[in-house]
């Protein structure tokens, strides 16, 4: 189910829904975003990117587990809700820009280099508020 469609369902669902009561506009979601290189799709097995994005988002909530935002991610009560957004970028120089604008910005994050071969492959935040991080990935695209 994609996220909006979950999140719509979510809505729906929701007490404060059932009466018609809005929706809590307050609840700021704790989301890990996952960028992968497009290029490498055109050239990889499938199987292979996506391999890529896991073992960035493992990375980033490992290399982040002790920051409250990741542990609130993990919580068991969380675990069959987490909320990732997978984006695409064209290729290494635009993953190297972003990983050098978030860094900037002290934004937590892994950018996946595939070793031996040295490949800059792909970044994933470790978990954090959607608010605060989501206008570093306003213009990319949704991962297809």
């Amino acid at each position: 189910m994609s996220a909006a469609a979950s999140s719509a369902t979510d809505a729906a669902l929701s007490p404060a829904a059932a009466v018609g009561e809005p929706r809590k506009e307050a609840e700021d979601v704790v989301v890990q975003y996952v960028v992968l290189r497009r290029d490498l799709a055109d050239s990889w097995p499938l199987g292979s990117v996506v391999a890529q994005g896991c073992h960035a988002a493992v990375a980033a909530v490992w290399a982040h587990r002790d920051h409250p935002d990741t542990a609130a991610y993990c919580a068991p009560d969380n675990l069959d809700s987490m909320h990732k957004v997978t984006l695409e970028v064209k290729g290494e120089t635009q993953l190297k820009n972003l990983a050098e604008k978030l860094e900037a910005a002290g934004v937590r994050h892994k950018l996946w280099i595939e070793q031996p071969e040295n490949i800059p492959t792909c970044i994933a935040t470790a978990p954090c508020p959607k608010s605060q991080v989501a206008s570093f990935f306003r213009k990319l695209k949704l991962c297809k």
